[in-house]
């Protein structure tokens, strides 16, 4: 082979690594974390080739990154209220929607519990003065707990000691460094840090803690896109799913 046909062989490689290359971007409510990081590898060892990059935060945040141009083939929110956001702002295609996972609010306390906390009555107490949930505004736990609050008839007492964290997962790291007597987080939040939290009181929501998935709405979205939702559709995706505490919704 000539010194001009090895360059042009390897002028063709290079040309051809980024079609070869192919990646499903991924954008997911933090609660997911753990979970997806997981699917992922998972789905990339039955994809060779296939990279799943992955995005995670409060639910309204990462639609706005969607929104304002944040490149992403698959959003999984952690409520309805931010997945009907996506449809409205014709962020994600609906007849991609789906439920595939259901969670619970738990109301947790550092593991010493020093206020001795037992459930959200005792927040009433004098003693308490900061309880953390995350922000109704955009944090998906922050609305189920508000409302399970207001049905309850809780809220005014729990809001004039509010701590706003701006995901889930903000709120998780101030209970468990003792910086709050107490918070609300999903129930898989609470069970990474175990050792850390105690969980003091399941808390009753309006609606059910049910999380949608659905395909961004975008042109050249990843081919891989589809298969990854049904991957988390499927029965190993959900075996998954169930080791870190979700279940069917």
């Amino acid at each position: 082979m000539t010194l001009r046909s090895v360059v042009a062989v390897f002028v063709l490689l290079g040309a051809m690594s980024p079609a070869m290359a192919a990646e499903v971007m991924v954008s997911a409510a933090a609660s997911l974390s753990n979970a997806f990081k997981d699917l992922a590898v998972q789905f990339e060892a039955d994809h060779p080739g296939v990279e799943v990059l992955t995005t995670f935060g409060a639910s309204d945040v990462v639609l706005q990154q969607i929104i304002h141009g944040a490149p992403s083939d698959v959003f999984a929110s952690a409520d309805q209220t931010a997945m009907d956001k996506a449809v409205g702002a014709l962020a994600v295609d609906p007849s991609t929607r789906r439920n595939f996972v259901r969670n619970e609010v738990v109301l947790i306390v550092p593991a010493d519990n020093p206020k001795h906390i037992e459930s959200v009555k005792d927040l009433h107490g004098d003693s308490i003065k900061r309880v953390a949930f995350g922000n109704p505004a955009s944090v998906p736990v922050g609305r189920y707990a508000q409302a399970a609050l207001e049905q309850s008839g809780d809220w005014d007492a729990v809001k004039k000691h509010e701590i706003l964290g701006q995901n889930v997962r903000q709120v998780l790291s101030y209970v468990e460094r003792g910086e709050v007597d107490a918070g609300f987080v999903f129930a898989t939040d609470a069970a990474i840090m175990k050792d850390k939290v105690k969980v003091v009181q399941s808390v009753q929501t309006p609606q059910p803690v049910v999380y949608p998935i659905a395909l961004v709405q975008r042109d050249g979205r990843s081919a891989y896109a589809q298969a990854f939702e049904d991957f988390i559709m499927s029965e190993k995706g959900q075996a998954v799913l169930r080791q870190y505490g979700f279940y069917k919704p």
